[in-house]
């Protein structure tokens, strides 16, 4: 028998014929669909653009609620994030916002048709925030990375809008900053009453340090600015450095430095991962640390309050690894507990003195108060006549003192000045 009989008889034969069939239609539809895989995975690859944004990136949350009022907006999966508002009032107003739920959503955007997939690992926590890691992934035809950042950019600016106009505070939160109360509204720097020309003069300093960069770098210097204000209580330091961030449009990081848990490591990172245009403020720094000038039995009382070391603060605020574009407030009531080595050139470039009322403010301040045409020459009197009484006065107990007679006129106000004592 030759070959092509045995080949022809095999062919003839049912069963095998059958086999065979059923073998070829296998392997067919195995190589169809590991070709469907491959031609899927090639286009893909580069026919589509993927970006997957995680909950510990920034722009997570702007990325959300800019889907929300943007994008998706006929999605019938949702997920609620409560909210408050603060009204000018005090009042509190609660808001609910409806964002994608974990799922698959479709929008468009610019012509394209946008597939946004937010997943969430529930066995996998984020430590810091202690919810489930989640990721949203937008994935859209075409190789443009511009139509992401178009998408970004927006969703930032619709996210600062909500807080245009206003400062909003931060604190330590672990290893991060988190936003603390609501944000407030912006104080007019005006509305702070100092000696003349301090507000102007630490106000200029700042808006030449935020405007030169370049200078800094070109002499080979420290692109940091650093400032203590120091003064009796209630002579407004807190509501000038308020103000001022409300002035340049920044925000204000708070740090207490005698937080329980809070290292020398940890304070580096905090300084360094603070949010962009923010002053980082210190208050009572006498109450963290003593001068290394003060006895034994003095620094005793303070041991075991605080894990950060003073040669830790100081390698922070003007060591070899302290971040740079950065602007630091401290503030403090006694000048003299501070240790040289704090307040020296380099990690304090101002010191300004916050003190009792002189004559000029007392009047401005009863000005602010009173209005009419007989009101300059009441608040000259009222002036000298407080003066006559107390040497030192504080802006607290002025303003103490106005509040309560907020609906007084001004002749009694200047009949009854001795109450301003009973105030504190």
């Amino acid at each position: 028998m030759t070959i092509s009989d045995y080949v022809s008889s095999l062919s003839d034969n049912p069963y095998f014929g059958a086999g065979f069939g059923l073998f070829g239609l296998g392997a067919g539809a195995a190589i169809l669909r590991k070709g469907f895989q491959a031609s899927t995975m090639i286009f893909r690859r580069h026919c589509m653009i993927t970006l997957e944004v995680p909950c510990r990136d920034k722009s997570y949350q702007w990325l959300l609620q800019w889907i929300t009022q943007k994008g998706a907006k006929q999605t019938q999966h949702l997920s609620v994030e409560t909210s408050f508002l603060q009204k000018d009032t005090g009042q509190i107003k609660t808001k609910y916002d409806f964002i994608p739920s974990v799922g698959q959503h479709f929008f468009r955007y610019g012509g394209n048709w946008i597939r946004v997939d937010r997943t969430r690992e529930q066995h996998t926590l984020d430590l810091h925030m202690g919810v489930p890691w989640e990721t949203v992934t937008l994935t859209a035809f075409g190789r443009n990375k511009q139509l992401y950042y178009d998408i970004l950019e927006e969703a930032r600016t619709m996210a600062l809008k909500q807080h245009e106009g206003m400062t909003v505070m931060y604190t330590a939160m672990g290893s991060e900053w988190r936003q603390f109360g609501h944000p407030r509204r912006r104080r007019p720097i005006h509305s702070v009453v100092l000696r003349s020309g301090l507000a102007d003069r630490i106000l200029a300093d700042c808006n030449d340090f935020i405007n030169n960069p370049h200078w800094y770098t070109e002499r080979g210097i420290p692109y940091r600015r650093g400032y203590l204000l120091y003064g009796p209580p209630g002579c407004g330091k807190s509501s000038f450095i308020m103000a001022l961030a409300g002035e340049l449009e920044y925000n204000i990081c708070v740090l207490n430095l005698s937080e329980r848990g809070l290292t020398d490591d940890r304070l580096n990172h905090l300084l360094s991962v603070a949010p962009q245009q923010s002053i980082i403020l210190l208050e009572d720094i006498d109450a963290a640390f003593l001068s290394r000038e003060d006895t034994p039995t003095q620094r005793a009382a303070y041991e075991g309050l605080t894990r950060v070391t003073f040669s830790g603060l100081l390698n922070c605020l003007d060591g070899v690894a302290s971040t740079e574009a950065r602007i630091v407030f401290m503030t403090t009531n006694y000048l003299e507990r501070l240790d040289p080595a704090l307040i020296r050139p380099g990690r304090v470039d101002m010191k300004e003195y916050v003190g009792y009322c002189d004559q000029e403010q007392i009047e401005l301040m009863f000005l602010r108060f009173y209005k009419g045409e007989e009101a300059p020459d009441r608040a000259k009197l009222f002036a000298e006549r407080v003066l006559e009484k107390k040497k030192k006065v504080s802006p607290a107990q002025i303003q103490g003192y106005f509040m309560f007679h907020k609906h007084s006129p001004s002749e009694q106000v200047l009949s009854d000045v001795e109450a301003i004592w009973t105030l504190g």
